[in-house]
């Protein structure tokens, strides 16, 4: 009777592990691990983790220091979602590593500023000035559209989103463009005469983009950041949740009132 009491006991211990080993995966859809840089990213990714614990999702926020990470956790599947790139920086990296990641939604856009130490317009700036602009093909194009746009130089007509140095096809002012690392240009910014920034770490940096911008960038352009997910994530039950609560009415009231202008919502 022992015997047989010790076999039932085995079977129901047997059973009860197959359980929680099919448990874990349902399990595992109500929390989701995100990644962000740091700054804006981050603080808005605060308030999107509180609206979705509202709705049983839970979020899980890593920091990033860099551009480059981020995608790079995600195709590996470290993270289920990023929060930090605009669509033409997501797609340079689709087609340069060939990751397999997709946009579900617009979030905000950070229009890129002028800034600098040294003068207080453009129209001060020197020749030769240096300007520092950031180093990946989509951000820098983006930085040498701004200098265009404020007439300091001329690009290719075909140059497009991605135009890069060697596009510049007038230069009157013979300003040096220097190509940096997009998060390390705002320690850099007293060894040049400007540098173009992005918003999310100019604000880092404790720059107000409105206020200390020498020149900045139309919110309304093609640069509205995004969430990013993994293509074969595309159909789970927390995506829906995630959009919903980023796209929510507490999120759009953060954004107003935290930034005052320097962040726009683009939903």
């Amino acid at each position: 009777m022992q015997r047989r009491f010790i076999v039932r006991l085995a079977a129901a211990l047997g059973a009860a592990s197959l359980f929680t080993v099919f448990a874990t995966p349902a399990q595992a859809d109500d929390t989701i691990k995100v990644g962000v840089t740091g700054g804006p990213h981050a603080q808005l990714m605060e308030v999107v983790k509180g609206v979705a614990a509202k709705n049983g999702l839970n979020i899980k926020i890593v920091e990033f220091s860099d551009y480059v990470q981020p995608n790079a956790a995600l195709a590996a599947g470290d993270l289920d979602a990023n929060s930090y790139q605009h669509e033409p920086y997501l797609q340079a990296q689709v087609k340069d590593r060939g990751y397999p990641l997709i946009k579900i939604a617009d979030t905000v856009t950070f229009p890129m500023g002028i800034y600098s130490k040294k003068v207080k317009s453009l129209a001060e700036l020197q020749n030769g000035a240096k300007i520092a602009v950031p180093n990946d093909p989509t951000n820098g194009g983006r930085a040498l559209l701004l200098l265009q746009k404020n007439g300091l130089l001329k690009l290719r007509a075909d140059a497009g989103l991605k135009a890069t140095p060697l596009d510049i096809v007038d230069n009157p002012k013979k300003l040096k463009i220097v190509e940096l690392d997009a998060a390390q240009i705002p320690r850099s910014l007293g060894d040049v005469d400007a540098a173009a920034i992005n918003t999310n770490f100019a604000m880092e940096a404790g720059l107000k983009p409105k206020q200390d911008a020498i020149a900045i960038e139309d919110p309304q352009g093609p640069y509205a950041n995004i969430l990013v997910i993994r293509a074969a994530d595309r159909n789970k039950p927390w995506v829906a949740k995630f959009v919903a609560a980023y796209h929510s009415a507490e999120v759009k009231q953060f954004i107003e009132s935290r930034f005052g202008g320097s962040v726009v919502a683009a939903w």
